[in-house]
């Protein structure tokens, strides 16, 4: 099933398949998926990650949690 869209949860989650890791550590992120996201040669990416697994995501999407955070440390000054 390499290269397609093979689910679409109406949650707004998705499956686009399944990529190899290279020699060098790259993977290719599928063209359904960069289409989707809108994500273009050149573009940064953020990985994050914990003990279940990655998450490769634009860097945008975690600015909201970022200020949340913030400001909940200011909060507790």
């Amino acid at each position: 099933m390499k290269g397609k869209h093979i689910y679409a949860h109406p949650g707004g989650k998705h499956i686009f398949g399944t990529v190899k890791v290279g020699a060098k550590g790259q993977i290719v992120i599928p063209k359904e998926a960069r289409e989707y996201y809108n994500i273009s040669e050149g573009d940064t990416l953020l990985v994050l990650g914990d003990e279940r697994g990655i998450i490769v995501s634009t860097p945008d999407v975690i600015k909201d949690v970022a200020n949340n955070i913030f400001k909940g440390m200011e909060n507790d000054e």
